[in-house]
């Protein structure tokens, strides 16, 4: 991640997945790995000027997906990041959420400099 420019909450949304998964909890892991992703999301945005954002962290990035001038990696981070677990609470494909939402932080971070 840009260490310059980290937000305190990523970090600590981060470092809390990063904890859950330690101790076995994966789905804590992806949750706390898409708020990570919102919150770089929503300040993506209100950088930008983009009208307030009073969404779930889901519905901010389906709004990044679709928003022009986004590079294709933070795009399909953010796609890989609305994934929905199997019925068996598994993703359908192997990718690590914590690298996808620091891959994502670190592209926003990027746009924004």
């Amino acid at each position: 991640m840009n260490e310059t420019a980290i937000d305190p909450q990523i970090e600590m949304e981060i470092h809390k997945a990063i904890l859950a998964r330690k101790n076995g909890k994966e789905g804590q892991a992806r949750v706390c790995a898409r708020r990570a992703a919102g919150i770089a999301v929503r300040g993506f945005f209100e950088q930008n000027n983009f009208p307030k954002q009073n969404k779930s962290v889901y519905e901010l990035l389906l709004s990044l997906i679709n928003q022009p001038g986004i590079p294709s990696i933070a795009k399909q981070n953010a796609i890989n990041l609305t994934m929905r677990v199997t019925e068996s609470f598994a993703l359908p494909i192997n990718v690590d959420l914590i690298e996808e939402a620091r891959s994502l932080c670190d592209q926003l971070a990027n746009l924004n400099n």
